[in-house]
């Protein structure tokens, strides 16, 4: 694996710049968006609630923000796909809005739990119906008419999500609202929404995040940095192919979201973090990763939210590994796109994998000889680019099924990997 290159837009930061600019007041234009599949379901979803959006071309959006007041009752309901960003961040905000809606998604979403937001929304005065006692989409949303009642929320979970959700009905409530979470999850709503003209604070241990209700958003110009989450394919896969160097350029190394690097080094990983500078409030590095011997350790603990979508992917890195490496403390891969834990030792089984489920986790053994085989994605893109980067060094063809669904975060993942891979 050799080479230079860029990897597509943040995931996060891309819902975040539209959702956020559609309730700016001004034209805010959306630089290097990722144009996956779950975020233009976000563009569809404010489309649908009254907002101008235009794409010049796919990584470049234009949001004709109007203030809160330019959101509209939808004559049809939000339809989400397979983004569990998209459902949940746009809940808080519906939660807070003068009109009646639906939101769902594809078969995925309606399993994936929405207790955990819809449980602060209600407490806060929303009014919002659905399947399981409002814990399972569809979810209808009869938004509030007077501002909502500012909460102190103490979050069981560390969830960018449903934190974001929170901070976002808090937007609409009269007073302060704040989350506490037990650990530190990814901070990319506080950083946008203080650059789009919140009241944002934050306490000293960094757990608790507050917003004042009734900002002027003002729009902005959002530069958005590569995926650090996508990059992390790339990474691992110099890191465990021989003779590999790669650079990648502008990747996000925002520091709630960089465990992935911090991971590798553990393990004896060769990754430098270089050029590293400020963009529109994120913080942006060029990453040099060379192959490396590397070697089994314990992934725990307070880095977990900091690589939860990483795990996939560092599960690879183990297998090739030396000696045993024990990931814990990660229940939450249960509730993603799929149960991650029971689909990726399901999978690398196929492929010969030594790997031992946990309930919040998995223990894995390297060194043994992968072979080849047909794989199933389960509609996960990040299951699909993880075998894809293991069957790198598995022994004979490996073909996975399904990998459509990569397009909802890296579209021309198969293609990059093959150009990297040609160049050695």
């Amino acid at each position: 694996m050799r080479g230079e290159t860029e990897v597509p837009g943040d995931k996060s930061i891309s819902h975040r710049a539209v959702m956020f600019g559609a309730l700016a007041r001004g034209v805010t234009r959306v630089h290097r968006f990722l144009p996956g599949q779950d975020c233009l379901s976000t563009i569809d979803c404010f489309r649908k609630l009254g907002v101008r959006i235009e794409q010049p071309n796919p990584s470049e959006v234009v949001v004709y923000g109007q203030g809160p007041g330019g959101l509209k009752e939808p004559s049809e309901v939000l339809d989400v796909g397979n983004s569990g960003t998209t459902i949940r961040l746009m809940t808080g905000i519906l939660s807070g809005l003068p009109f009646f809606s639906i939101v769902t998604g594809d078969t995925s979403i309606r399993r994936r739990p929405m207790g955990r937001v819809t449980r602060p929304l209600l407490e806060m005065g929303a009014s919002i119906w659905g399947r399981e006692n409002a814990t399972k989409a569809p979810l209808a949303i009869n938004g509030a008419s007077m501002a909502l009642e500012a909460i102190h929320y103490n979050s069981p979970v560390a969830s960018a999500q449903v934190k974001s959700a929170v901070l976002l009905a808090g937007l609409f409530a009269e007073g302060c609202t704040s989350v506490r979470e037990p650990l530190v999850s990814r901070d990319h709503t506080e950083r946008m929404l203080a650059a789009f003209g919140a009241k944002i604070g934050r306490s000293e241990d960094r757990l608790t995040a507050s917003v004042e209700g009734f900002p002027e958003l003002r729009a902005q110009e959002v530069e958005v940095p590569g995926d650090i989450s996508s990059a992390a394919f790339l990474l691992v896969a110099a890191s465990i192919v021989p003779g590999s160097e790669l650079v990648l350029y502008n990747i996000g190394v925002n520091p709630t979201r960089d465990g992935i690097i911090e991971v590798l080094r553990a393990m004896g990983g060769d990754v430098q973090v270089e050029n590293a500078r400020e963009v529109a409030g994120e913080l942006v590095a060029d990453l040099i990763v060379r192959s490396a011997s590397l070697k089994g350790t314990t992934i725990g603990g307070a880095i977990i939210p900091r690589l939860i979508d990483e795990l996939p992917i560092i599960a690879v890195a183990a297998l090739f590994a030396e000696g045993t490496t024990e990931i814990r403390d990660a229940a939450e891969m249960r509730v993603k796109e799929t149960d991650r834990i029971a689909v990726m030792i399901r999978e690398l089984r196929k492929l010969g994998a030594d790997i031992e489920e946990r309930p919040d986790g998995m223990i894995i053994r390297g060194g043994a000889a992968l072979r080849g085989a047909a794989t199933e994605s389960h509609g996960d893109h990040r299951v699909a680019m993880a075998l894809a980067v293991a069957g790198l060094l598995a022994e004979g063809e490996t073909v996975i099924n399904d990998a459509g669904s990569i397009d909802v975060s890296f579209p021309g993942f198969a293609e990059l990997l093959e150009r990297l891979r040609r160049r050695a």
